[in-house]
């Protein structure tokens, strides 16, 4: 089979995988490492110095399926000092701190042909891949979630 073939020797078209990440965030960084390994060079957006418009972070919300409660990120944010924990804060609200403040974004979120979804743990992308992994994976604690034949490893087999 050609590098053009995939899996089902149907020929492979580019794929377009957008992650908004942080590079100084490891389940960023094994998100990221993941796309690589199924052969796929992603566009990165490193959000904190390229945020995305309200418009498409409220688009990303809604196409993965999530609040924006749900997607806010409490650690090393100004999460608590905004008393964003108040639940009678609306989404409107919420939204508006993400826009002032792009690192109450959690990371990475992950957009593919196959949907959006915030990838927390990392191997939640792999749902998001229309590709399989070329070979082993290890996280950068160690933890091998995928095997030698590009198989997902269960989680707690390993």
């Amino acid at each position: 089979m050609g590098q053009s073939e995939g899996a089902s020797g149907r020929a492979q078209t580019p794929t377009d995988v957008i992650i908004y990440h942080n590079p100084e965030c490891g389940t960023s960084r094994n998100t990221l490492a993941m796309i690589r390994n199924a052969g796929i060079e992603p566009h990165v957006v490193e959000y904190l110095k390229t945020p995305p418009s309200r418009a498409m972070l409220e688009s990303l919300i809604e196409r993965a399926g999530i609040t924006p409660r749900a997607l806010l990120r409490e650690k090393g944010t100004p999460y608590g000092e905004l008393g964003l924990g108040d639940p009678a804060l609306g989404d409107a609200a919420l939204i508006d701190a993400m826009m002032a403040h792009p690192i109450l974004i959690n990371r990475p979120l992950v957009v593919s042909p196959l949907g959006v979804k915030l990838c927390r743990p990392s191997e939640e992308v792999l749902d998001l891949l229309p590709a399989s992994q070329r070979g082993p994976f290890f996280k950068e604690d160690g933890e091998q979630v995928i095997d030698e034949t590009g198989n997902r490893i269960p989680a707690h087999a390993a």
